[in-house]
């Protein structure tokens, strides 16, 4: 029997990719949108590659627009929704830390909660959230977006533990740095904020990492939901395990006063990076 699976945020980057690729695997797509103009450009994008799902505008923040699942038998929610909030933790407008939160956290959590009702009561199910790197480690000028993706971590984690017994599987999809527009597009928010007295030079900022072409992180998603992979945890790329196991395992033995006074490496590359530098 053919399988349904959500896909949230499929208009553009990971989503878009995803939603293209479960459908020549013959799921049921139900790729959704923020907004409509974006539901007519994959739709039209969808005719282009021989290929035929359902396209529909479902904002995470709208109550309204998140009803809508309970009319579709869920098999595989993806929360792949999501926003990239950048600024230093001194600077960065609550405005825009409620934001990301709002699309993020609370949005992808209200949809959650109806899918994973409907799954708890037939025992069976996926869920999956889009995490990223950022919800274990932290960059500077990061700060709301990696603690929106801790919280998701936090979240993702309690849902394992209480769905096992109803059959329900979570797993995670932990992205480093991609290619998609989404990091550097998190270093040019700050252009949206009201004037104000700003304690770094965001105009000499960018995003402070080479960003990698993103078939990794797709074909990883599409093996979780598939059932092809079945790690809860999936970072991609692989090869940057190690030194995010690294970064966390030394926060254990910091010294909170070694090199006060001193600027972070991290924040000097962040001065020191063309935006959109791809890996070679």
């Amino acid at each position: 029997m053919t399988k349904t699976v959500v896909i949230t945020g499929a208009g553009s980057g990971f989503g878009r990719a995803i939603a293209f690729r479960l459908s020549e695997a013959g799921m049921r797509v139900i790729a959704t949108t923020e907004v409509y103009a974006q539901v007519s450009t994959l739709k039209a994008e969808m005719r282009e590659r021989g290929l035929d799902f359902q396209v529909e505008k479902l904002d995470v923040t709208d109550a309204n627009d998140r009803e809508k699942v309970l009319q579709w038998d869920v098999d595989v929610l993806l929360n792949n929704a999501g926003v990239s909030e950048g600024g230093a933790v001194v600077d960065i407008p609550l405005a825009n830390v409620q934001r990301q939160f709002d699309v993020n956290v609370f949005g992808p959590l209200a949809l959650t909660q109806l899918v994973a009702k409907q799954m708890m009561k037939k025992r069976s199910g996926k869920i999956i959230f889009m995490s990223s790197v950022a919800g274990l480690t932290v960059d500077p000028f990061t700060g709301a977006y990696s603690a929106s993706k801790h919280a998701v971590e936090a979240f993702a984690e309690a849902l394992y533990k209480e769905m096992k017994e109803y059959n329900v599987a979570v797993a995670t999809i932990n992205p480093g740095p991609f290619f998609t527009g989404f990091n550097d597009r998190m270093f040019e928010t700050y252009k949206g904020w009201e004037p104000q007295h700003n304690e770094f030079n965001y105009d000499a900022l960018a995003f402070p990492h080479e960003q990698y072409k993103i078939h990794p992180v797709v074909e990883t998603t599409v093996n979780v939901v598939l059932g092809k992979e079945t790690s809860y945890r999936n970072v991609e790329p692989k090869e940057i395990i190690a030194e995010q196991q690294h970064q966390l395992q030394a926060i254990w033995s910091r010294d909170y006063t070694e090199d006060l006074g001193e600027r972070d490496p991290l924040v000097q590359t962040a001065y020191d990076m063309k935006p959109k530098t791809k890996k070679p």
